[in-house]
């Protein structure tokens, strides 16, 4: 991951201010006027056939009209010829073939008339049309937005959001254009939970875009949840794809993170030290190798601490007097 960085290179990340700990209120989106339902419809199986027999019919009806010698006789066949045709014809237009994940929103001169969501041959009101609509599961994936955080520190992030559509009806009547919609909601949701959460907390029990990422994520579809829900829009998943300080204030942020890891690294250290020291003087005690006074203990505590604690290999000094000379 990039480097983690503050606001500019000057500024001072003592006076950050705290971060807010919980989101707003999630935004609230008007009613639906139209809910989807079935659509009523029949199996195309009897249709077709149904259909291609009325052409044959009309086909011959208009063969025997044009031979027929009565001039009545002709203009009756060629005329219940043109009927049957014609039935025969809307017949094939109501006709639909539905794929698995795909569904076709039915309106009839304006008006809803359902869904249909059964796969295969389906036959409907040929005076009705239908908008073909996937059902599937999709992915939308954000540009690298750039944003400031709770701290106001610049950052890039990008999402990825998993959804798919749920009521066919919402999706066609409550918006004007779903693809959009979802896209633009979902950058809106990003942008505004980066602004909700440090990128990293200084409060350990305050939750942050790097170190608590499945609690914002499930925020985030939280919120994206309410957004597009007037849409018909199902979120099956959100996740963070990059999160990274910006970078004009990356190299600050990592000589920041550089001086954190040596400090930890020498609590560590130090508290390795005073251990062992700690354990070198109770044994020396406990085997009576030695009498120690306060004043050697002392000094033998200081070099020790030296030769533990220090970056570089120890130079030994031979003393050829005793510790008071």
């Amino acid at each position: 991951m990039p480097a983690q960085p503050p606001r500019d290179a000057t500024h001072d990340l003592a006076q950050d201010p705290a971060p807010a700990t919980e989101p707003t209120e999630l935004p609230a989106m008007p009613e639906p006027r139209v809910r989807e339902f079935p659509a009523h419809s029949i199996g195309g199986g009897l249709a077709l056939p149904l259909s291609l027999l009325g052409l044959l019919v009309a086909a011959a009806l208009f063969a025997g009209g044009v031979n027929a010698s009565a001039t009545g006789a002709k203009a009756a066949l060629i005329v219940v010829a043109l009927v049957v045709g014609t039935g025969a014809l809307l017949g094939m237009y109501g006709l639909n073939t539905v794929a698995p994940g795909e569904a076709r929103v039915v309106q009839l001169f304006g008006r809803y008339r359902g869904t249909i969501r059964e796969d295969g041959l389906r036959w409907v009101n040929p005076f009705t049309s239908r908008t073909k609509i996937s059902t599937r599961v999709r992915n939308h994936e954000t540009a690298v937005l750039k944003v400031n955080d709770a701290y106001g520190n610049p950052i890039e992030l990008a999402a990825v959001v998993v959804w798919k559509v749920r009521d066919t009806a919402q999706a066609t009547f409550e918006v004007d254009d779903f693809l959009e919609f979802v896209s633009t909601q979902t950058e809106a949701a990003v942008r505004h939970i980066a602004i909700e959460y440090p990128y990293d907390a200084h409060d350990e029990n305050g939750l942050s875009l790097r170190g608590n990422a499945e609690e914002i994520t499930e925020k985030l579809a939280a919120e994206l949840h309410a957004r597009v829900e007037a849409a018909g829009v199902q979120i099956v998943e959100s996740r963070f794809t990059h999160l990274a300080y910006a970078p004009e204030i990356a190299s600050a942020m990592l000589q920041r993170q550089q001086a954190g890891a040596v400090v930890a690294a020498r609590r560590e250290i130090v508290d390795g030290a005073v251990g062992m020291v700690e354990a070198a003087l109770a044994r020396i005690s406990e085997q009576g190798i030695v009498e120690l006074d306060e004043e050697r203990k002392a000094a033998m505590v200081s070099n020790l601490m030296v030769v533990l604690c220090g970056d570089r290999a120890p130079q030994p000094v031979l003393n050829t007097g005793t510790l008071y000379q």
